[in-house]
């Protein structure tokens, strides 16, 4: 079994200020992520949710990395249905879009605002972004996650077909958060949707409790590649808006008891693809990388 564990960034503000994770003198970018990729085998990039990344920082990724480390990437937000600010684009697209679609009463665009000439042009600089690392071995699978408003209904279907379609040649994985995608009645639906399109299904780990997640589903939906997504099991933060940090929202210490069991999971599905990712989107100071490091002295040899 070839399972990989590692976070969902490694440059948070609260990991770095909290100085447990990272030695004494690891105070520029790139001794941070050299060090990160001595202690892991994997790295999710989310800043590339909030704004589009650039070629040339993968290309320095690329350079300050083992050849064997591998980088997965979160889709930018536009393209997953969420609610954008002009101000997170770039400046000369944001300066393209039509008055129409924004202006003082709207503060964000969607996707399906967009005209299709920015949207190419906003993709192909996203796949450019990408190449330095496809190029060197490093990129592992692109991660789309839907915003909760994107259901099974036509329009949604149409969204996830389109991100697949721009990604051809990639590996690409889906993380949905509306209910409608893997409720009792559609969940085989769903996996059977994915598995058609050669898409990775994410199996997430979230509070248990609360209505804007998907259930968790341990299946494997690519030959190639399973991923789980830990985003740790805080009721209170999980839908705060407004001001809360990702790393407040995720705020979780996984307990020792709550690994092992996931753990066991974890290699069950490891036995299903090629390899497995395991992602720990907690990211409240050193938690994911802590939690991290006890999941993989579990899984022992499996990783």
């Amino acid at each position: 079994m070839d399972i990989r564990c590692g976070t969902a960034g490694w440059t948070d503000k609260t990991l770095i200020a909290c100085k447990r994770f990272y030695p004494r003198g690891s105070s520029s970018a790139e001794a941070r992520l050299r060090f990160y990729a001595s202690q892991f085998p994997l790295v999710e990039v989310d800043s590339a949710y909030y704004a589009m990344p650039s070629a040339s920082n993968a290309q320095l990724w690329s350079e300050r990395t083992p050849e064997d480390f591998t980088f997965n990437f979160k889709a930018f937000r536009l393209f997953t249905g969420h609610q954008t600010s002009p101000d997170v684009l770039p400046k000369d697209i944001a300066m393209a879009l039509p008055e129409g679609i924004t202006g003082p009463r709207k503060k964000n665009v969607y996707y399906r605002d967009v005209p299709a000439e920015i949207l190419d042009e906003l993709w192909r600089r996203y796949l450019e972004a990408l190449e330095p690392l496809r190029a060197s071995g490093r990129l592992g699978a692109v991660l789309f996650q839907f915003a909760p408003w994107i259901t099974r209904a036509t329009d949604g279907l149409a969204l996830v077909d389109e991100c697949r379609a721009r990604m051809a040649g990639y590996m690409v994985a889906a993380e949905f958060r509306n209910q409608s995608w893997f409720d009792d009645q559609h969940a085989q639906w769903t996996l059977d949707f994915l598995r058609e399109r050669g898409l990775v299904h994410v199996i997430v780990d979230a509070p248990p409790d609360v209505t804007n997640r998907v259930h968790t589903v341990w299946e494997a939906t690519h030959p190639a590649l399973a991923m789980v997504r830990l985003h740790g099991r805080n009721t209170q933060t999980w839908s705060a808006t407004g001001a809360a940090s990702a790393a407040d929202r995720f705020d979780y210490d996984y307990n020792d008891d709550e690994l092992a069991e996931l753990a066991s999971s974890i290699r069950a599905i490891a036995t299903r693809a090629g390899r497995t990712h395991v992602i720990f989107n907690n990211c409240f100071e050193d938690q994911g990388q802590r939690n991290a490091r006890t999941l993989m002295g579990l899984l022992g040899n499996a990783s």
